[in-house]
């Protein structure tokens, strides 16, 4: 997943490594931003993103995405992606995506002690394509950090990961380092 900020004049994206569907009415999700990253401090300040979910051709920009902080640079120049205007959020949708979730912050509880947001979802947005479940000549979604893709096959191919300790996503309980 990756998710899409915005504040004061300045877009940001970052790769998203833990959420959880909380409720479907109304529709929540939960997710684990970490305190270190660039995004944080956007998100609770503006109280809103945009969670959008990548084909499996962006594979190496989600990584890319979550080994860069946007602290300096634009990641949606950068990374060559499009943003699209949100209809009921300023965060921007990342056009290149399959799907967009308009997000605001419904509970903010647990941001302080754990940086779990719980957001309601505002509105959904969904390509014509591809259709799932995919055929051969179509691309899949991405799922659990973009480490497993489905093949046209129906197999599945298990990627290592490549994010670099320290930035973006931690595999570790003592990791440590700032991103996104």
């Amino acid at each position: 997943m990756l998710v899409s900020s915005h504040w004061q004049g300045k877009h940001n994206i970052m790769t998203l490594g833990w959420h959880t569907v909380l409720e479907f009415s109304p529709s929540l999700v939960g997710c684990m931003i970490s305190g270190g990253n660039h995004s944080f401090e956007m998100i609770r300040k503006s109280r809103e993103c945009v969670i959008n979910l990548p084909t499996t051709n962006l594979t190496d920009t989600v990584v890319r995405i979550g080994n860069t902080t946007g602290a300096n640079i634009d990641k949606f120049s950068e990374f060559g992606l499009t943003a699209e205007q949100a209809h009921l959020v300023e965060a921007p949708l990342i056009a290149e995506c399959h799907a967009s979730f308009e997000c605001r912050l419904f509970d903010d509880a647990h941001v302080d002690k754990y940086n779990f947001f719980i957001f309601e979802v505002v509105k959904a947005h969904a390509a014509a394509r591809p259709k799932h479940p995919p055929s051969a000549d179509q691309v899949d979604t991405l799922s659990r950090w973009g480490l497993a893709a489905r093949l046209p096959d129906g197999g599945s191919e298990l990627r290592q990961p490549s994010f670099r300790v320290g930035q973006g996503a931690r595999f570790g309980s003592d990791a440590q380092g700032k991103a996104e």
